[in-house]
């Protein structure tokens, strides 16, 4: 007989539980971070990697982002055990060209913050530089097949939330007048005073 009797997890638990496995998987935020400044200091010379850290850190409290980082790095870990089946194991171990299901899972996070972020995603995953060369290099016991389609799109997230925001900064008019209950505000069928 199966015990029912649970009780969920708080958010603050799955977030951390969410970082933590990543930092055992030997991804750092600061990691993510530097790929993050990798595909936007083209478009904004000034942004620093202090700012791309926060986009990064934002992008990890989402729920459908820990969801498919908590997914991936379970993924990547049965295969290391080898507690799944062949040939998919066969075929997740050796990151089969045509198995896509790994970015697949990683579009999960892209969808968060619109197409720009599809965008980032197909090049840095063409690209691999920095932590995702390390995670790619199919070197040794551990498995990355899932881990760094997730990562590169945890960057790609974050790079376009970073570019949406510098834009909404730059275009911007006086905040005083579009604060929606600003006195100065008329509204359908208001009469001036």
């Amino acid at each position: 007989m199966m015990n029912n009797d649970f009780t969920p997890m708080t958010e603050d638990e799955i977030h951390h539980i969410t970082l933590t496995w990543l930092k055992e998987r030997g991804v750092t935020l600061d990691a993510v971070a530097e790929l993050v400044y990798i595909l936007q200091h083209t478009y904004f010379p000034d942004i620093t990697l202090s700012e791309c850290l926060e986009h990064v850190q934002q992008v990890l409290t989402k729920r459908e982002v820990q969801n498919a980082v908590m997914t991936g790095i379970q993924l990547d870990r049965l295969a290391e055990q080898r507690l799944i089946k062949e040939p998919l194991l066969d075929i997740i171990r050796r990151d089969e060209g045509l198995y896509g299901i790994d970015e697949t899972l990683a579009t999960a996070i892209l969808n968060v913050y619109g197409s720009i972020g599809m965008t980032n995603f197909g090049y840095i995953d063409r690209v691999k530089p920095l932590i995702l060369s390390r995670l790619n290099n199919h070197q040794g016991s551990d498995i990355h097949t899932f881990l760094d389609d997730i990562v590169g799109a945890i960057a790609a997230a974050a790079a376009a939330r970073l570019s949406h925001n510098r834009k909404h900064q730059q275009e911007a008019p006086n905040p005083v007048m579009h604060t929606p209950f600003n006195d100065n505000f008329l509204f359908f069928g208001q009469k001036p005073h």
